[in-house]
């Protein structure tokens, strides 16, 4: 069969009305502003339901760092009732001891976030409970290596510079915070687990 082809001249009078109709401006104008109202519906739609999936992944995350941060500021708070020496041992034991220790193992720790990465990335979805197994004895041998620094906080203040009554009641204080070191071991590679287990929780439940 021929394929048919139509002569512009010799179309319909209506059929040609109907064309020059839709080319006129005002319907030009007409159409552009309909597609940018549906624009700017997808845009609307797509933005309120990435907005959902990041809220639903950061949400917990924000709750436990506002709940460990806000921990050490009343603590802080109910010490400043005791009295000046009270709050300054405090403070110093959160900020210098306690700070240094935090620091060193919330960044080993974030290291479980890549080796979970690669290894979803690799198809090796056992490893991931490998790797925070192997996190935890690692990061509780740091949290061994790093007790001098508690255990002999009132000279390692002394030799900083600080009043003696201030870093003895801070040598005392920092030896009450041994247990929350330890704790770090545990609440940051199960956070850091939780939230890798969040981003691949679809495809895990497809797999299994």
């Amino acid at each position: 069969m021929g394929s048919i082809v139509i002569d512009e001249n010799r179309q319909p009078l209506l059929l040609a009305e109907v064309i020059s109709a839709n080319w006129l401006p005002e319907n030009k104008i007409k159409r552009s502003e309909d597609e940018d109202d549906e624009d700017d519906e997808d845009v609307k739609t797509r933005v309120w339901i990435e907005t959902k999936k990041l809220w639903h992944i950061v949400g917990p995350a924000i709750f436990s760092r506002i709940g460990t941060y806000s921990m050490n500021i009343i603590t802080q708070g109910f010490a400043g009732h005791l009295g000046e020496v009270e709050l300054a041992a405090i403070s110093i034991s959160n900020t210098v001891i306690v700070g240094l220790s935090f620091g060193l193992i919330l960044g080993m720790a974030s290291a479980l976030e890549t080796l979970c990465g690669q290894a979803y990335g690799a198809k090796k979805h056992h490893m991931l409970g490998i790797y925070m197994q192997r996190s935890w004895i690692v990061i509780t041998i740091c949290c061994i290596l790093l007790l001098p620094m508690y255990l002999f906080a009132t000279p390692i203040l002394k030799a900083l510079g600080q009043p003696n009554d201030v870093a003895e009641l801070s040598g005392v204080v920092a030896l009450w915070f041994i247990p929350l070191q330890f704790s770090f071991a545990f609440q940051f590679t199960i956070q850091r687990y939780r939230f890798m287990y969040e981003l691949f929780k679809d495809d895990f439940c497809q797999r299994h």
